[in-house]
């Protein structure tokens, strides 16, 4: 799966509403009617279901970004802060427009919501802040998070989920406090990363929570 990262000039965005945006994409994308009703759509998702669970995030502004909007997919936004994640393809079939969106050069610091305490009611989805992931990363994780997440709960659960958008939270703590929240909190979903990029294969990268209260 693609993730285009809205990153313009000079106002770059912040980083946690950038995640927060990411992750709804992709628990948009995989939850969207069109995964039922839209041939194309259903087959993209099952075959890569079926396969490697990839993602890879790129940044994109100005006309390549409003290019990518008319590909199948779902953009979010997060205090005016844009992401969209694509329908799955095939490497061989990743779409020219998306092809020219950038992979390098994904990063934004820390900002002041990144490490702050959590809001209760709200899905949380805690990185690991000590493996200092690139945001491009990080955004692929908290995407794995979203679904996996989701795919944790009952359909109840995640119909009231995206009767929401699937608002949540993300927040960056050190490697001790996501162990603490798994060890609290048996509904925990823990995202282990396979270690193709950035960080060593097993690596938790990120820990999903259904609400943080």
């Amino acid at each position: 799966m693609q993730i285009a990262l809205h990153i313009p000039k000079p106002e770059r965005p912040r980083r946690t509403p950038l995640l927060e945006s990411a992750a709804r994409a992709v628990v948009a994308v995989c939850l969207d009617d069109r995964a039922v009703t839209d041939d194309g759509w259903h087959e993209g998702l099952q075959h890569w279901y079926d396969h490697l669970i990839r993602k890879i995030a790129r940044r994109g502004r100005n006309k390549p970004w409003e290019d990518v909007q008319k590909l199948p997919g779902v953009t979010m936004e997060t205090d005016g802060v844009l992401a969209r994640a694509f329908v799955p393809t095939a490497v061989a079939d990743v779409p020219h427009e998306i092809k020219k969106l950038q992979i390098k050069g994904t990063d934004l610091p820390m900002d002041e919501e990144s490490a702050a305490e959590p809001a209760p009611g709200l899905p949380l989805i805690a990185v690991n802040a000590d493996l200092e992931m690139t945001t491009g990363k990080a955004a692929a994780q908290v995407g794995h998070g979203s679904m996996l997440l989701a795919a944790a709960q009952d359909l109840e659960w995640v119909r009231r989920w995206a009767d929401k958008d699937f608002a949540l939270q993300v927040r960056e703590y050190p490697a001790q406090r996501l162990r603490e929240l798994v060890a609290d909190n048996p509904e925990a979903v823990v995202v282990r990363d396979a270690g193709y990029t950035e960080v060593a294969p097993d690596s938790a990268t990120v820990v999903a929570l259904p609400y943080q209260s």
